[in-house]
């Protein structure tokens, strides 16, 4: 039996979640326990493929990410991996039926992180987004609607447009890392050697539509995801709000965040409308 590996795999999975994002973190354990493990899982398998594109500067980045995606498809196949990453993450994926072309559609993102430097066109920068944001909102999708197709399709819209969110959100907010260290511009007809207000400006309007068209499928989930999940869009929000009251050139110079005391704020105000049943 490999019930002990597969609980030591998806403690790993929970502890990496633990110790590269506090904020994902917290909003996972918000959620009904018989979901929490599953997005510990696919946030493990996404956090391992970024750190070798986006960390790994001394090592051979390509070759790394090839045999990562080859002990995947092993995992996939076999139904099982020696790297715990990647067993709790098969698990996850034949439990909750996640379609291949979401997993396919973020790796081809990943590998375009290899190469690609400049997004210069709407197309590609669409096409990143969704598979380096989007298909990681709809794996967690099929995990919150256990198999439920047609809720899964209702819902399916609103996923994205919160994974695009966050996405574009933590691109605002590493514009510094990204362009200065790893020569990385991924919002089109934005010139970083010269942020402005202007060009700010255009892009907290496009992630405040993005999170309009989120917000009624968060309220629409089941309730054992509903929690979890808007405690996330406030926290985003939240720093949304602060990058837009941050001058350009300060976001250019230095990483924006939001302070733990004002994540346990978030926190508090999201379970008082929970238990209000305001969701």
């Amino acid at each position: 039996m490999k019930i002990l590996f597969d609980n030591v795999s998806e403690a790993f999975s929970k502890m990496v979640t633990q110790r590269y994002s506090t904020s994902f973190s917290m909003a996972t354990n918000l959620l009904g326990s018989t979901i929490r493990a599953d997005i510990y899982n696919i946030y493990g398998f996404v956090r391992f493929a970024d750190e070798i594109v986006d960390t790994f500067h001394d090592y051979p980045k390509r070759a790394l990410l090839d045999r990562f995606e080859q002990d995947l498809n092993h995992a996939l196949e076999d139904k099982i991996s020696l790297n715990p990453i990647l067993n709790a993450f098969q698990k996850t994926v034949h439990k909750n039926q996640i379609d291949r072309d979401l997993i396919d559609a973020f790796l081809k993102s990943m590998r375009w992180d290899l190469d690609k430097k400049i997004y210069d066109t709407q197309e590609d920068y669409l096409t990143y987004i969704y598979g380096s944001a989007d298909v990681v909102g709809l794996m967690c999708l099929k995990v919150f609607v256990h198999g439920d197709q047609k809720q899964y399709e209702a819902l399916k819209p609103a996923a994205m447009a919160l994974g695009s969110a966050f996405q574009k959100v933590n691109f605002l907010r590493d514009l510094n890392a990204d362009h200065d260290l790893l020569n990385r511009s991924y919002f089109p007809d934005t010139d970083l050697t010269h942020f402005n207000e202007a060009s700010k400006a255009r892009i907290i309007e496009e992630i405040e539509r993005d999170f309009e068209k989120a917000l009624p499928g968060i309220f629409n989930l089941p309730s054992e995801a509903k929690f979890g999940v808007y405690t996330a869009y406030k926290y985003y929000h939240k720093l949304l709000t602060k990058l837009k009251n941050t001058p350009s050139k300060n976001i250019k110079s230095t990483r924006i965040r939001v302070p733990n005391y004002q994540k346990m704020g978030v926190l508090a105000r999201s379970y008082v409308k929970y238990r209000l049943n305001l969701l």
